[in-house]
């Protein structure tokens, strides 16, 4: 076999359809669009259109937002932390960091940081330095004789200055040259 001769199976690729041209083509006449109206003609766009009545696109409400300020955090499982210090891709004698956790391939990468929910069994002792953890994961390290740090986060504080108080009615009032 050569380069050449290579081909797709048999009726693999359909042939493109020539429409309009001439009446023994098979598509002949009409070009396959039927007789008359809109949609025979070009430039037809009907998708949202309902005749002149409201259209449901503008009938229904808008609602929600994306909030931009978001914090976008990984999220670990106590059984997938399990898995990995079964699987000896985690040491459960040192401390467990976003950092090891990226090492251990336990998650891809930190973002904003990680944080630590309860599904799952844990019975490995494990130090957990992390971003976030949920009650029941921090009860459930803290059974299993671990311990859990979050982070705290600080938050920027902006300066914004206060704005300077008007003086009140019949302080100093300027009076005109004229009497």
């Amino acid at each position: 076999m050569r380069l050449n001769e290579i081909s797709d199976n048999q009726g693999a690729r359909a042939p493109r359809k020539r429409v309009g041209r001439g009446i023994g083509s098979g598509t002949g006449k009409t070009a396959a669009r039927g007789h008359k109206g809109q949609k025979s003609r070009s430039g037809v766009s009907l998708l949202g259109f309902e005749g002149g009545q409201m259209p449901l696109y503008r009938r229904l409400p808008k609602g929600g937002f994306t909030n931009i300020f978001r914090k976008n955090y990984r999220i670990v499982n106590l059984s997938r932390l399990q898995t990995a210090v079964d699987a000896g891709k985690l040491d459960a004698s040192k401390p467990v960091t976003e950092a090891a956790l990226v090492e251990a391939g336990v998650i891809k990468s930190v973002r904003d940081g990680v944080r630590i929910l309860a599904k799952g069994e844990l019975s490995a002792k494990l130090t957990i330095d992390v971003s976030g953890a949920s009650k029941g994961a921090i009860e459930a390290v803290e059974k299993a004789g671990g311990s859990v740090t979050v982070k705290k986060i600080v938050k920027p504080t902006t300066a914004t200055p206060k704005k300077a108080k008007g003086k009140k009615a019949g302080g100093d009032v300027q009076e005109s040259g004229k009497e």
